[in-house]
């Protein structure tokens, strides 16, 4: 528990921090700087209950930033999301339900109307371990910070409508899947080489994103990603796409969806053997969902 505390803390210093740049920078005409720092509770219980259920509590904090750049015909957009979540039941105790963080950044030059000639770079990865649990409540590591953690980048062509609606297309990319843990790497997690840190793609990819306001104060954002391997299995495509609703009550108060669907050819779900143990990986890859719905104070900037 204290390292979640930790976390959460760190995740609370980096959003002081940025927004302290905010106000550094708020003179540059050059950039826009936008962001916002949600933090939501979720509890429900029960006392002689005839319909029975759960104690439950959670609590999830997610920064989101913008930091875009314009002069000419240059562009540089910047996009910073970290999250981390836990919740609690009574029989279980604490288990994580959120834990992610995304860098993406895209230097573009203006080759024509709303058409730039591009350089990207998406880093991914999390904070702190994952586990699978079996049935007896024991739990196995399948995943820490840095374990995985995936960097892509490489040259292309966007289209940019605005700072709402732009798609990028590279079909000349490097993706690097990284797994530093000596034990995942050594059981070949994620699609490295058993004994290997380091996986090692080249193929196409393609980057939309696009956020919209459905009526007041009712707004929609979608990021979709898409990875083809041209080494291995090409039409065996990664899809990575993210939606987030945001229901905003008042300027502080908001409510706040997020729906996530990946499906990685390289990631293989964890799998329970007779007896209860967990093995790590599987014998053919799996859609990963994952959902979060919540009430929370919001502040944007």
């Amino acid at each position: 528990m204290r390292k979640n505390l930790t976390l959460a803390t760190l995740l609370a210093l980096f959003s002081v921090t940025i927004l302290s740049a905010q106000e550094e920078t708020a003179t540059e005409k050059n950039w826009k700087i936008s962001g916002e720092n949600t933090f939501m509770v979720n509890q429900s219980s029960f006392s002689n209950w005839s319909a029975g259920g759960i104690n439950s509590f959670a609590t999830n904090l997610l920064l989101n930033y913008n930091f875009n750049y314009q002069k000419e015909k240059w562009n540089w957009d910047n996009k910073v999301i970290a999250g981390y979540g836990q919740s609690r039941q009574k029989s279980l105790g604490w288990r994580k339900n959120d834990d992610q963080l995304h860098l993406n950044s895209m230097v573009g030059y203006k080759a024509a109307e709303k058409w730039l000639y591009t350089f990207f770079a998406n880093f991914n990865t999390q904070f702190s371990d994952g586990y699978q649990y079996d049935n007896n409540n024991n739990r196995t590591v399948i995943s820490r910070a840095f374990a995985p953690a995936y960097l892509s980048f490489g040259p292309g062509i966007a289209f940019k409508e605005s700072d709402n609606l732009r798609f990028n297309l590279s079909p000349a990319s490097g993706r690097l899947i990284i797994v530093t843990d000596e034990v995942l790497s050594a059981a070949g997690a994620f699609g490295v080489d058993p004994g290997k840190k380091l996986r090692t793609e080249f193929g196409a990819y393609f980057d939309a994103y696009y956020k919209a306001e459905l009526m007041k104060n009712i707004s929609i954002e979608n990021s979709l990603k898409l990875f083809s391997n041209y080494l291995e299995d090409p039409q065996n495509v990664d899809v990575d796409y993210t939606m987030n609703l945001f229901l905003k009550v008042n300027e502080y108060i908001s409510v706040n969806g997020a729906l996530q669907l990946i499906y990685d050819d390289n990631t293989l779900i964890p799998r329970e053997r007779n007896d209860g143990t967990i093995i790590a990986g599987s014998e053919r890859p799996a859609l990963q969902v994952r959902q979060a719905f919540g009430v929370g104070l919001t502040y944007k900037f």
